[in-house]
């Protein structure tokens, strides 16, 4: 990639994550996908984390943006940053319209999640090896609560639509989650970060489903933490 288009990229990357991070205001006070969006109304998806859990996005946004103003200032053309940046740069680019589409249409919406996590993985794999905490490490949080938020948006969407009841719904989208986490973590041990951030979504429904108690997807949950930290044990790296 030549220096010019290498610096383009990290502008783009930069352009990308403030627009990202201003999305909310264009829809504030979004607390996700409203009950009266669907057919079947469910107050309370038992898919859904805790609501503190959702406070990440504050951490997401501003590490995003320190990640690429550092990038563009410091890292334009370096050959270490540059493969991970289009696919950063399509998700956050896709990230700043999220919100709009949720409250128009949420299987838009989870379609474009979906998307958006596609490319936070690709990201994820090609960053280099350099500025660990300014490179890899925003990058994987992203990741890893994307891979959280898009099986909790089909979750929802399964129950809505009453595709499967609620708690089958929760089950079904979970396990692909972790599927997702497990198979992610273990091909890349050096992004601990990853797996890190999908725990915290986790807990989150953990916590969710505690009061009233609902075993099978608090113990599917326990189980995933379980799995994402057993890995440790395989790091050779």
């Amino acid at each position: 990639m030549s220096g010019t288009r290498a610096r383009l990229w990290a502008l783009g990357c930069l352009l990308a994550a403030l627009a990202f991070a201003a999305a909310p205001l264009l829809v504030p006070g979004f607390g996700g996908f409203e009950p009266g969006q669907f057919p079947v109304q469910i107050e309370e998806p038992p898919v859904q984390p805790a609501g503190y859990a959702f406070a990440i996005w504050g951490l997401i946004y501003a590490w995003l943006i320190a990640s690429t103003l550092f990038g563009l200032l410091r890292r334009s053309d370096d050959i270490d940053w540059t493969p991970m940046r289009p696919a950063l740069f399509a998700t956050l680019a896709l990230g700043a319209t999220w919100l709009p589409v949720a409250v128009l249409t949420p299987l838009g919406a989870t379609l474009l999640i979906w998307l958006m996590l596609a490319g936070a993985l690709t990201a994820l794999f090609r960053v280099g090896d350099t500025d660990r905490w300014l490179q890899q490490a925003p990058v994987a949080v992203l990741a890893g609560w994307l891979t959280a938020a898009a099986c909790v948006a089909l979750g929802v969407v399964l129950g809505g639509y009453g595709w499967l009841p609620p708690t089958p719904a929760a089950l079904l989208s979970l396990l692909v989650a972790v599927v997702i986490a497990v198979t992610v973590q273990y091909r890349l041990h050096r992004a601990p970060e990853y797996g890190i951030t999908v725990i915290w979504a986790l807990v989150g429904v953990i916590v969710e489903n505690m009061q009233p108690f609902n075993a099978a997807v608090a113990g599917l949950s326990l189980l995933g933490i379980l799995a994402i930290l057993s890995l440790r044990a395989t790091d050779t790296e």
